[in-house]
């Protein structure tokens, strides 16, 4: 994709990605406590921090990003990738933003020798499936998820 850069998080990235933050919310119905937002910013911006961010941007706009943090495994003698948080901005849908964001990932996964990268989506998001279903099939497990 022509004039598509993909580069980590910069500081001055802060006011635009609070947008597509909070579109991404939207998105999925949900409300955070500002702090949340505030805290996933810090991070982002820390560099020892493992959570790491990766924008999409057309120009100097920012139309997406792939939030993601490396772990290790007990099933490979390495660390695996979890891609938390996959966004691309309304106007950016169709374009290969979301399928330039992934393989931008998976070219630094293998440069970082991570052995996996995986997420998840909701079983209703059609569109993001068809889009990971190019890359490989839903592998047939269920998340729970319990709040403390």
């Amino acid at each position: 994709m022509t004039g598509l850069t993909i580069r980590s998080a910069e500081p001055g990235d802060e006011a635009a990605w609070r947008r597509l933050w909070a579109d991404y919310l939207a998105f999925y119905e949900v409300t955070l406590a500002p702090e949340v937002t505030n805290r996933t910013w810090a991070r982002l911006m820390d560099p020892t921090a493992p959570l790491q961010g990766r924008f999409a941007l057309e120009g100097d706009r920012l139309v997406g990003f792939a939030l993601h943090h490396a772990h290790c495994s007990t099933w490979v003698e390495g660390e695996d990738c979890y891609l938390e948080d996959l966004f691309v901005a309304e106007a950016g849908r169709g374009k290969g933003i979301g399928r330039a964001l992934i393989d931008d990932l998976i070219a630094l996964a293998r440069s970082k020798g991570w052995h996996r990268l995986y997420w998840h989506t909701d079983e209703d998001n059609s569109r993001a499936r068809a889009l990971y279903d190019s890359y490989t099939p839903y592998d047939g497990h269920v998340r729970y998820r319990l709040t403390l």
